[in-house]
């Protein structure tokens, strides 16, 4: 499969804004993945989900789906049960599309102390998988780093939740970044890599579902999404470091221009990978 780069929804210069016509034109451009976004709500209904798992196996495209944004498993009474079902829901409809992974934003720390709030994610995150094993839904869930503290979503945090089977994380190097300012380096990028391999091993590495992008940022974390040009993002050295991993899997691009900077990631990564 090798690593893959591909766009957060339909690229901009697809002639539809429809999941169809999104993969046809990943195709086009000579990128190989795609993740569909049911950010807003999932609003594809099963007959579309199997024609876009048909084009997307028949065009060799792997795809991913992000949940939607309004998810706190560490709320309480009808957040959490809305929760629960918007990822159910966005889990059932990736898997008719093919799809191996849903990324889910799982909640806010909220007045609870971190430990408190891990542990009741990850007990909702072990009553849904349970719930879609019951269904014969095979995806995997991906816990998301996040970009502000208040958010559960910590690189300590995703990595350790995958003691739960059927969770994995999403590392989105741009909101590691947005935190602190730092984690945008060689040297950095390789420690996070590496934390990864220590916690789910060459497996892991060879598994890998990332989110990139430009970012703004200010000392309370994440603002905006920028352009690779416009940020100080270091994504040629984030190439370099997938690079001499040797990483597999899927890398999202999630920056405005979403195919642009996909494809420049592409093609620093192509350079330095030997053919």
């Amino acid at each position: 499969m090798g690593l893959l780069f591909g766009t957060a929804g339909t690229p901009l210069s697809s002639k539809e804004n429809d999941s169809l016509s999104g993969i046809m034109r990943v195709n086009e451009l000579g990128l190989g993945c795609m993740e569909i976004e049911f950010v807003r709500g999932v609003r594809m209904g099963e007959q579309t989900a199997r024609r876009v798992g048909e084009l997307a196996k028949r065009l060799g495209i792997r795809l991913s789906v992000h949940a939607p944004y309004y998810i706190n498993l560490n709320g309480d009474d009808e957040t959490l049960i809305r929760s629960k079902e918007r990822i159910l829901n966005s889990a059932r409809i990736g898997y008719l599309c093919g799809a191996k992974s849903v990324v889910i934003h799982s909640g806010f720390c909220l007045r609870k102390t971190r430990k408190e709030v891990y542990g009741k994610i990850k007990s909702q995150l072990i009553c849904i998988i349970e719930q879609l094993k019951s269904e014969d839904v095979d995806i995997t869930l991906r816990i998301e780093t996040m970009g502000r503290t208040s958010q559960f979503g910590s690189l300590d945090e995703v990595l350790e939740i995958t003691e739960v089977d059927g969770v994995l994380p999403c590392i989105d190097f741009s909101h590691l970044h947005a935190i602190t300012g730092k984690n945008n380096s060689l040297d950095e990028f390789d420690t996070i890599l590496s934390r990864v391999e220590e916690k789910l091993g060459k497996e892991g590495l060879g598994n890998m579902h990332i989110h990139v992008s430009g970012i703004e940022y200010s000392d309370k974390g994440e603002k905006k999404h920028l352009v690779f040009a416009e940020s100080d993002f270091k994504y040629r050295e984030l190439a370099q470091a997938f690079a001499d991993f040797d990483i597999l899997g899927m890398v999202i691009s999630e920056s405005p221009n979403l195919e642009e900077d996909a494809l420049a990631m592409k093609r620093e990564y192509d350079g330095f990978k030997p053919h």
